[in-house]
C-alpha cells in the first residue's frame, strides 16, 4: 500500500509539472503572437496558429492521464483538491492558446502594411508584456502554493484591463479614414485577446486558493468588478 501510494504521489508530482509547463508553452506563443502584431508578420502569425496544436496535445494528453489516476487510484481529500485544480489550469491553457491563435488570425485582416498607429501597437505590447509576467507569477504562485501572490494577480490584472480601455479610447479617436478604422478594429479585437488571456491568469490564482484552503472562491466578484476580494 505504502509503495502504491508513494507512485500515485511521485505521478501526480509529474502531471502537475506537465501542467505547468503547459504556461511556458502559452508565454512563447503570446510572445511570438506580439511579434507578428509588432512586425505585421503574417508567416509567424500561421506558425503561432499551426503550433496550437501542441498545446492541445499537451491539454488532452495531460488531462486524460489525471482522469485515469483519479479513476484507478483512491486519491484523499488534498489530492482531489490538486487533480481538480490541475483539471481547471489545464482548461486555462488551452484557452489561453486560443486567444494567442485569435490574435493572430487578425494579422493576415489588416494586411502586410497596414496604416499602423504606433500609439496603439505600442498599447498592445504593453499590455502583452504585463500578460506574460501574470502567466508567469501565476505559475510561481502554483509552484509554491503561495496564496498572497495568487491574489496580487488580480491587482495586477487591472493594469491590462485599463490597457484594454485605453485602447478602445483611442480607436474611437483614431480619425475618419476607413482603412485606419479597419485596422484599429483589428486591434481592438486583439486588445480583447490580451485582456482575457490575463483574466485566466487570474483563474488559475484562484486554483492556487482553493489547492491550499479547500474552499473554492473567486478572488474578484464579476458583477462588481471594482470590490476585489
Amino acid at each position: 500500500m505504502e509503495e502504491t501510494r508513494h507512485k500515485f504521489r511521485a505521478d501526480l508530482k509529474e502531471l502537475e509539472e506537465q501542467t505547468l509547463g503547459g504556461l511556458e508553452m502559452v508565454i512563447s506563443q503570446l510572445d511570438r503572437a506580439l511579434e507578428s502584431v509588432s512586425y505585421q508578420d503574417v508567416e509567424l502569425a500561421g506558425m503561432v496558429v499551426a503550433d496550437d496544436d501542441r498545446i492541445d496535445g499537451r491539454y488532452l494528453e495531460v488531462h486524460q492521464a489525471l482522469i485515469t489516476l483519479l479513476a484507478t487510484q483512491s486519491p484523499v481529500a488534498t489530492d482531489l483538491r490538486l487533480i481538480s485544480a490541475l483539471l481547471h489550469v489545464l482548461k486555462n491553457i488551452e484557452r489561453m492558446g486560443d486567444q494567442c491563435v485569435n490574435i493572430c488570425k487578425v494579422i493576415p485582416m489588416s494586411g502586410h502594411q497596414p496604416p499602423a498607429d504606433q500609439e496603439m501597437v505600442k498599447l498592445i505590447l504593453t499590455m502583452g508584456a504585463h500578460a506574460k509576467s501574470l502567466i508567469a507569477q501565476a505559475k510561481r504562485a502554483f509552484c509554491e502554493r503561495n496564496v498572497e501572490m495568487a491574489r496580487d494577480l488580480v491587482t495586477r490584472d487591472d493594469v491590462i484591463d485599463e490597457l484594454n480601455r485605453d485602447c478602445f479610447r483611442l480607436a474611437l479617436a483614431i480619425g475618419d479614414d476607413a482603412d485606419k478604422r479597419e485596422w484599429a478594429m483589428t486591434m481592438m479585437l486583439t486588445a480583447r485577446a490580451i485582456e482575457r488571456i490575463g483574466d485566466n491568469s487570474v483563474d488559475i490564482g484562484e486554483q492556487v486558493a482553493f489547492v491550499v484552503t479547500g474552499l473554492f472562491r473567486e478572488f474578484e466578484d464579476a458583477s462588481h468588478p471594482d470590490a476585489h476580494a
